[in-house]
Order: structure tokens, then C-alpha cells, then sequence
């Protein structure tokens, strides 16, 4: 069944918006069909079932990373839980050694809303057809969002995880508008979604699942003119930026430390 971006994404708004962080941006229409969102689902495995090896593997990682807890990976991937716009330029200011706003790059902005949307509806698709629970559901133990951010959380499956398929799809982009710092954008792409494991939010399986179904919407999308035209627009905004730009953003030191070590 083709089920069309505007009810899957109705359908997990609500869970987006995890208290204490910025909700996402309300999502526009992509650059794709939803037949061709809904497509992705051919080609991402499908989720794991209770005592296969995969589901074992994920729930063996789930508990040893709960001694994350209280550590700076944990306080990591707790900023990291930001799916805001806002959050997610500010993730990838240090890989492109610049400071990025909505203010300063409204182009590149519009660019990551309108391709989020696809990412968005393709996870929400494979979402709906597994209803995978999350980690946290099937073993109780403590994660890195409030309470009322871990109940809202249960109202979206957790198979693909929609935080990393976002996150990649933005870090795919970032890194083909800056082809020269490409290996340390997708190096922080791949944190952002290994934070969702650290959390404890979401399996590991979900997370390459995410990957995988960012890749796939991609791939699609640099068939669509419009997304072309803007990938264009948005390529000479961050080559002004990146020209004018003087000094790294701070913390970057900090940061570079915290994620030098795999958290699994």
C-alpha cells in the first residue's frame, strides 16, 4: 500500500517532539512522489524479529550501552536529540568549520526542510509496515530524554530510526555542496545517529536502517530538477560563507574528543 507523506507524517509529529528540545520544523512537500518514498521500503531490510540474531545483537548493545549514562557521550547525544533545523546546522558547524544559522543560510535551510520531508515520509513508511518497538520497550532501563520525551517516543516505532535518516540525508547534502570536507561531515553524520544508540532510543539495526533509507531517498532526489536547481542555490550560499568565515566555531576541540571513540 502507497501511503502518501501527509498521513505518515501526521502520524509521528507528535513523537518529534520530545520535551525540553525544539520540536522539528513542520515539513513541506519533497522533491519525490510519495510513490517513490514509499518505494524505499524495497530496498531496507526488513526490521528484525524477537530472538533473531539481529534482534539479539540490538538488545546486547542496548544494555551495555546503558553505562553510558552520566558520561560526556551521553550528554552528546542528548544535544543530539535536537531535530530542529537549528539543531542540525548547529551538528555540522564544526565538520564544515563554520557557524551555521537559518539567518545565514536561508537557502540551505529551505534545502534540508524540503529533502527532510522525503526522508521523513520514506522512514515513516517502513515505520508503519514493522511497528518494530524500540529497545527501552522490550528491556526497561534508563535513556537520555525526560520521561515525557521517552512516552512520546513509544507512539513511533523505532525501525528506521527517523533522527538518523534525517541526519544522513543532511549530511549526504551538506557533503556533495562541500566536497572537500565530505569525510568529516559524514564522520558527523554517523555520530548523530550513533547518539540515537547511546540514548538508548533506538537499536543499532534501526539506526543502519536510517542510513540506508536516507541513502535511497538521496539517490532519488538528484533526478528531480527542482532539487538540482536548489542544491545549486544552496552551494554557492555556503561557498560565501565558507569564504567569509575566520575562525572554527568553539567547542570543536571538545568535541572532536568526545566522538573519537565509538560509543559500542
Amino acid at each position: 500500500m502507497k501511503i502518501p507523506w501527509h498521513v505518515t507524517g501526521a502520524l509521528f509529529a507528535s513523537a518529534i517532539a520530545v520535551a525540553g528540545q525544539p520540536a522539528a520544523p513542520a515539513r513541506m512537500p519533497g522533491y519525490l512522489t510519495s510513490s517513490q518514498t514509499s518505494d524505499v521500503v524495497r530496498i531496507v531490510p526488513a526490521a528484525p524479529k524477537t530472538g533473531d540474531a539481529r534482534f539479539e545483537a540490538d538488545m546486547s548493545i542496548f544494555r551495555s550501552t546503558r553505562s553510558l549514562e552520566g558520561s560526556a557521550r551521553w550528554t552528546f547525544a542528548q544535544s543530539d536529540d535536537n531535530l530542529s533545523v537549528s539543531g542540525l546546522l548547529h551538528a555540522f558547524s564544526c565538520s564544515l568549520g563554520l557557524t551555521l544559522t537559518p539567518e545565514n543560510a536561508p537557502k540551505l535551510v529551505a534545502l534540508i526542510n524540503r529533502a527532510s520531508a522525503d526522508a521523513t515520509a520514506a522512514s515513516n513508511v517502513i515505520k508503519i509496515r514493522y511497528q518494530h518497538k524500540r529497545p527501552f520497550q522490550i528491556a526497561e532501563a534508563d535513556v537520555c530524554v525526560s520521561p515525557e520525551g521517552k512516552e512520546a517516543l513509544k507512539r513511533s516505532p523505532d525501525y528506521p530510526s527517523g533522527h538518523t535518516t534525517v541526519s544522513w540525508e543532511t549530511g549526504l547534502i551538506l557533503s556533495q555542496l562541500a566536497p572537500d570536507d565530505a569525510v568529516d561531515v559524514l564522520a558527523r553524520a554517523r555520530a548523530f545517529g550513533q547518539s540515537r544508540v547511546a540514548c538508548g532510543v533506538h537499536s543499532l539495526g534501526a539506526v543502519e536502517a536510517g542510513w540506508m533509507t536516507a541513502t535511497a531517498v538521496f539517490a532519488m532526489q538528484l533526478s528531480s530538477p527542482d532539487f538540482r536547481k536548489d542544491l545549486g542555490a544552496a552551494q554557492s550560499e555556503l561557498a560565501s560563507l565558507r569564504a567569509a568565515a575566520k575562525a572554527k566555531p568553539p567547542g570543536c576541540e571538545a568535541e572532536a574528543q568526545i566522538l573519537s571513540n565509538d560509543p559500542y
